[in-house]
């Protein structure tokens, strides 16, 4: 934690809400220099952002401003204070996460399609009613999705995914495409918000109402832009049939609005979700392929799933033979084959104290199961296995003798192959799968391990076990 910065905080939060910070935690980040941190007090928590980019900040503090004046749900801005501003805490679950939590097979939940179509209506609301009221000379690092932005775009995903690849290319010859897709993309009306990270994970649900983050990179832009990000959201894996519907759900919602001419913005609709899929891809290079983060390199089928679909509908194509060339040759590149093969499922086990809470996914993953063992007969409270821990032959023999061990762990493997072979058959890299007790020393340990013994026995996955509460003897029973 960035201890030096944790005295300042703990003041902005007394100043304003006169309670002691009796808890805080650093949240973790994926893309992004800011660092967040949530404070909780007797009563109340909030969550501190710390970024020393002051035009960023102003730009945040800005456009939830003007959101707040429009009725879009965002955090409530507390207190400012230069680097550090402290806002409403809207929880943990993202749209991302809900869409895990409900989704279990290849179908597409009502409750899912409710959710994206309040989302859409919000996000025209955004673009075009509270768009007229930001000042865009605030917006950072740039006023609008423009010539500059676009290029930025393109060879993002240049330098930093398609390198890593078999595929050739002419330097030229791309370079000459890369202009004709900015002129075309440059057409249509571009006078609305851009939110520019329009995506799953940016979108909290708190207390039954959608709530946005994270667009402080707002700019001006066209429309197609926001919702091209959205529903080609690579890892929210939204079926074709269902972004069809959705997308005309928001070209009728917008045309209440303001005047939309339906055809043309198909046709440049497709191009902006072009663009987006080849953005995210350079960043599923640069944070997978070359930071080694799993969660960008899990990304990447799906993200060639979307360019495959994208591709037949993106007219503009026809005039950019090379890029059209690349754009295809991609998912059979036999080097992103080996990367993706590699990349089986990691199925994350942890053994934990209830003491000190559920441990947190750093995959992203955001679900998993949760085990909990006080419902079997806890050793820990017999004098002889206080010190041992769940891999003692003592601590194992007094489990395996309790009748309630078996059909407890029996239920366990039942779930545990529906999750793993569904979560294998649809491509995912990460599953966690979490076991506490009182003081995650006998029974959370003896049932992680049991269970890592199951997997590696019977599917091809990769396990990672970890016993969280070893270095912390003195808190266990």
């Amino acid at each position: 934690m960035h201890r030096n910065i944790v005295p300042k905080l703990k003041k902005i939060f007394k100043q304003k809400f006169s309670e002691d910070v009796l808890y805080i935690e650093e949240l973790p980040v994926s893309g992004s220099s800011r660092i967040y941190f949530r404070l909780k007090s007797k009563n109340l928590s909030a969550i501190a952002t710390y970024n020393t980019d002051l035009k960023e900040n102003k730009a945040f503090l800005h456009i939830s401003d003007i959101f707040k004046k429009h009725g879009i749900n965002v955090p409530e801005i507390y207190a400012e204070d230069n680097i550090i501003y402290l806002q409403e805490d809207l929880g943990d679950e993202t749209l991302f996460q809900r869409i895990r939590k409900i989704r279990n097979t290849d179908n597409f939940p009502e409750e899912l399609v409710d959710l994206y179509k309040k989302t859409i209506e919000q996000l025209a609301e955004l673009q075009i009613n509270a768009g007229k009221e930001i000042d865009y000379s605030l917006c950072y690092p740039r006023a609008a999705f423009d010539r500059q932005s676009i290029f930025w775009d393109l060879n993002y995903f240049k330098y930093n995914f398609l390198k890593f690849t078999d595929v050739t290319f002419n330097e030229q010859l791309l370079e000459t495409d890369f202009n004709t897709f900015s002129d075309y993309l440059l057409k249509p009306d571009t006078d609305f918000f851009l939110y520019r990270d329009f995506q799953s994970r940016n979108i909290m649900l708190h207390n039954n109402k959608i709530y946005f983050i994270d667009y402080q990179g707002g700019r001006k832009g066209a429309l197609q832009y926001d919702l091209a990000s959205l529903l080609y959201d690579a890892k929210a894996d939204i079926p074709e049939k269902i972004r069809t519907e959705l997308t005309e759900y928001y070209i009728n919602y917008v045309s209440q609005i303001i005047p939309i001419d339906k055809n043309e913005f198909y046709d440049y609709y497709y191009a902006y979700a072009l663009i987006r899929i080849m953005q995210a891809m350079g960043a599923y290079g640069f944070r997978g392929l070359y930071e080694r983060k799993q969660h960008f390199i899990d990304s990447i089928p799906f993200g060639l799933k979307n360019l495959k679909e994208v591709l037949p509908k993106v007219k503009i194509l026809n005039k950019m033979s090379e890029l059209k060339r690349i754009l295809s040759e991609l998912p059979n590149s036999e080097k992103l084959k080996t990367i993706m093969k590699e990349n089986k499922l990691t199925v994350t086990i942890k053994s934990f104290s209830y003491k000190r809470g559920i441990p947190y996914d750093q995959t992203g993953n955001g679900g998993g199961h949760i085990f909990d063992c006080r419902i079997i007969n806890n050793p820990g409270r017999i004098e002889k296995y206080k010190k041992l821990w769940g891999k003692d032959k003592e601590v194992i023999e007094f489990l395996e003798n309790e009748n309630d061990t078996h059909l407890f762990f029996n239920t366990i493997k039942e779930i545990l192959n529906i999750s793993v072979t569904n979560y294998q058959s649809r491509g995912f890299q990460n599953l966690s799968v979490n076991f506490g007790c009182t003081g995650g020393q006998h029974r959370s340990v003896f049932f992680a391990e049991k269970t890592a013994e199951f997997l590696k026995n019977n599917f091809d996955l990769n396990v990672e076990l970890l016993h969280t509460e070893i270095s912390y003897p003195e808190l266990a029973i």
